[in-house]
């Protein structure tokens, strides 16, 4: 589509339509995103939510063609409003580009900070090597820089801890260094993949905290990768949950929490621990995630539903049940 006809509501900064992504394998073609279409809105967490292999990072590695062979953006749209209010399609435009949008106006958190840092830099030279990059500051201003931004996320002694290299460093502190060095351009959007694995729980909460101090701080939004239910109730906004590569419910994090209504979304809720009362035995969804090289036809939960009908082989449409509260079920949807 040409740019000059790209429309975007001017609340929203990105618009996901009908993504689609493939992995081609010798096992055969891995359809690991099919027709997922989602919004973000201006200063606000959006979270991506289900279980591991469901596609939550393949969708939003695709924003900003971060897919390489064997995998492939097959079609789809991602259409994002930049800081000068330009709208453009991140899939159509040219690498060139897309390498100014990269870790300028979108950056990452990604789930593991050992791999997200180069053992070879230290903590400095990651936050100065991203400044530099998308800006004509100089290296020694960029320095200074990184020292306040080490500070800001609360890194102790950071004059000091800008010399560090990533393996003196504890996971929690590894993970400040990767969230500085994501916000070091402002970006609009951040997008973060677990941002909280493998950290114990005190340090999960002031990660949560701290990404939230400087949402409201960069009039950023969020897009929260994550399977953890616990932290979509403490920072999210709007939540999308997936299954098997599809977005099967979406709504503001209190609708989905308080009416839940894809049978997935509730098997999800009702196998969390509840800290009030005294419960026997966990619920689990019975059966196991399909394989996405042959997924099953029409509703790809159908074969673990206890509601599932002879309908349910087909596909059903996306179906606004409430205001602002959207299901892919038959259970809700007319035929």
């Amino acid at each position: 589509m040409s740019k000059k006809y790209l429309e975007l509501e001017p609340e929203k900064i990105l618009s996901v339509k009908d993504l689609e992504v493939k992995f081609y394998t010798y096992a055969g073609v891995v359809h690991a995103v099919s027709g997922v279409s989602f919004d973000v809105y201006e200063n606000e967490v959006v979270a991506l939510v289900g279980e591991t292999g469901c596609g939550k990072t393949v969708t939003t590695r695709a924003i900003t063609r971060l897919i390489y062979p064997p995998g492939h953006i097959a079609r789809g749209q991602a259409i994002f409003r930049r800081r000068n209010g330009t709208v453009i399609d991140l899939l159509s435009i040219s690498e060139k580009e897309l390498r100014d949008i990269r870790g300028n106006e979108i950056a990452y958190i990604f789930q593991d900070p050992t791999s997200a840092l180069n053992p070879l830099f230290t903590a400095g030279e990651h936050i100065v090597e991203t400044i530099v990059a998308h800006s004509s500051t100089n290296r020694k201003l960029a320095r200074n820089e990184a020292i306040r931004l080490l500070k800001q996320v609360l890194i102790p002694h950071p004059s000091l801890r800008v010399k560090t290299y990533p393996h003196e460093l504890s996971g929690g502190m590894r993970q400040r260094v990767v969230i500085a060095t994501a916000i070091a351009n402002k970006p609009r959007l951040l997008i973060a993949d677990e941002p909280t694995t493998n950290l114990d729980v005190t340090v999960q909460a002031q990660i949560l905290d701290l990404l939230s101090e400087l949402k409201k701080q960069y009039s950023m939004s969020i897009i929260l990768i994550t399977h953890n239910l616990g932290i979509v109730a403490e920072i999210a906004d709007r939540v999308y949950v997936m299954y098997a590569g599809k977005i099967v419910e979406s709504a503001n994090v209190f609708e989905l929490f308080e009416k839940p209504m894809h049978p997935y979304t509730r098997g999800l809720l009702h196998a969390l621990p509840d800290p009030v009362r005294r419960i026997e035995k966990l619920e689990y969804i019975p059966g196991t995630v399909p394989s996405l090289i042959n997924p099953p036809p029409g509703c790809r939960f159908h074969p673990r539903c206890k509601f599932a009908k002879r309908v349910c082989r087909e596909e059903p449409p996306m179906v606004e049940v409430e205001p602002g509260h959207y299901v892919a079920c038959w259970l809700y949807a007319k035929r």
